[in-house]
Order: C-alpha cells, then sequence, then structure tokens
C-alpha cells in the first residue's frame, strides 16, 4: 500500500518552513495527474457545485455527491493525503450524531484520509468528537462558502480590529479542540500572517496573501477550464479551456471533410485493436 503523508508530515512542514501546496480534484485523471507531480495535499472540495455541476454555490452538494466523487479521486491518488468537505447541513454544533454519521460515511465510503468543516468556535464541539472518533479535521475560517447567505456575499472577512480578533480567537479554538490544519479563505495578508505564525498547526491560505504555512486553489480555476468567474486571488497557470476548444473544432472539421479516421485509425483484415 501507497505511503500517504499523514497530518504530522503538515505540522513538520510548517517547523521547517517548508510550504504546503494544496489543490482541489474531483476525478480520477486529474488526481492520477496531479499525484504524479506530486502534490502532498488534495481537497476533494465542494467547489465541485460550481466547477463539475454548474450549480450557482457550494449549498446544492450533497454527501452522496462527495463520496461519488472522493472514490474517483482516491482510486487516481496513491501518495497524496485526501481531505474531504463535508457539505452544507451534513455536520453541525447542535446534531453530533449527524456530524459524526456524515464524517464516518465520507472517510469509510468516500475512501479519503480526513474531513475539512466550515466555521469557527461554533465547530469547536464538531472537531472534538471527530477527532474523538479518529478522523483527522481540518478547520476553516474566514470566508465560509457555506454561509454565503449570513456573510452577504463574497467578500473579505476579518477587515475591522473586532473581527480580527475574533478570527484570530477562532484559530486557537480550532487548533485546541484537534483541527491539524486551517483553512483561511479572503483573510487580510497581515491577519493570516499574525494567525499563522501565533498557530503550531498548519494555516492553508486561500486568497490570504502569502504568509500562510500552504496554499489551496481550485483545480479548474488555476487550469484555466472553468470560465465563469475567477477570483482575484486566483492565478491561471494554463489555459485548458482554450486547448479543449482548438482540439474539438479540429476534430469536427475533420469529421466533417472526411480526414478523420485515415487508416491510421481504421482495421484492415487481420489487424489487431492495440496495433
Amino acid at each position: 500500500m501507497a505511503h500517504h503523508p499523514t497530518i504530522h508530515t503538515f505540522r513538520r512542514m510548517k517547523e521547517k518552513g517548508e510550504r504546503i501546496p494544496m489543490l482541489t480534484c474531483y476525478d480520477y485523471t486529474s488526481a492520477k495527474i496531479l499525484d504524479e507531480v506530486g502534490v502532498p495535499l488534495i481537497l476533494v472540495g465542494d467547489s465541485m457545485g460550481m466547477v463539475v455541476h454548474g450549480h450557482e454555490s457550494t449549498l446544492q452538494v450533497t454527501l452522496d455527491m462527495m463520496i461519488y466523487h472522493s472514490r474517483a479521486v482516491v482510486r487516481g491518488a496513491k501518495h497524496a493525503m485526501i481531505v474531504i468537505d463535508l457539505p452544507f447541513a451534513t455536520y453541525s454544533a447542535s446534531d453530533l450524531p449527524l456530524s459524526l454519521r456524515s464524517a464516518a460515511r465520507a472517510i469509510a465510503e468516500g475512501g479519503g484520509h480526513a474531513v475539512k468543516v466550515e466555521g469557527g468556535r461554533r465547530m469547536v464541539p464538531v472537531v472534538r468528537t471527530l477527532v474523538a472518533s479518529g478522523i483527522p479535521v481540518m478547520g476553516h475560517l474566514g470566508l465560509t462558502p457555506q454561509s454565503i447567505h449570513m456573510i452577504g456575499g463574497y467578500r473579505v472577512q476579518g477587515r475591522t480590529e473586532e473581527a480580527a480578533e475574533r478570527l484570530l480567537a477562532a484559530a486557537h479554538s480550532l487548533e485546541e479542540a484537534g483541527a491539524f490544519a486551517i483553512v483561511l479563505e479572503l483573510v487580510p495578508s497581515h491577519l493570516a500572517r499574525k494567525i499563522s505564525e501565533s498557530l503550531t498547526v498548519p494555516t492553508i491560505g486561500i486568497g490570504a496573501g502569502p504568509h500562510c504555512d500552504g496554499q489551496v486553489q481550485v483545480f479548474h480555476d488555476i487550469m484555466g477550464m472553468y470560465e465563469d468567474f475567477l477570483p482575484k486571488h486566483s492565478k491561471r497557470y494554463a489555459n485548458v479551456a482554450g486547448t479543449i476548444r482548438d482540439a474539438a473544432r479540429q476534430y469536427i472539421g475533420e469529421v466533417k471533410d472526411g480526414s478523420f479516421p485515415s487508416d491510421a485509425q481504421s482495421f484492415g483484415k487481420g489487424s489487431a485493436v492495440g496495433e
């Protein structure tokens, strides 16, 4: 069985000042490629609601969808640690048995190694319960997309001194509850630095500046596949949508003009399929 990094690997990386690259992933083929190049941490993110299923937010994602995609990712990535997002309304401090059932299903059926939950202090009982049951938990602070209707849109969090203090306190409470890492989303750079320096567990930033212990981005954003919207915090490293468009146009043209398939893609008498 292949060895994957553990929660201790990432804490050691933080101690050594080694940055942690994390990417989202939702399918076997992409997982295999990311694994080959050595991405150590893969998030099966509920962002699949938008980039794979075309929903307007993450709120429509179900636990069954997460498990289905997670199994595909696990088959492709043999060396990365795989974290699964627990989707909207599948966990809550007011229903710890539900939270444990959801997390246990994500791990047992989805095959990942850890789960991610969104929220600050109110998540402490959830994190404690899951960790006590042997399920590693990654926290998520700042902009928490599952609470988008409560937050009132996608905007930077922790801008006031009071809000900043609240975020810092929340990060500490999640660490004390047993979270092995914390995602900071849309948090001012100086605050993310302060939080990162005051925690012993690693922070993973997304739109939280360069001082976090690691970074996470959405696969379809950095590959230039999802063109509906590119967040300010993202960088396009490729234009895969353009490549697919060009290839598809060429294929259409060749089918129409009869140049595909040629003899090279055709079978004669007695030729083997693999030839």
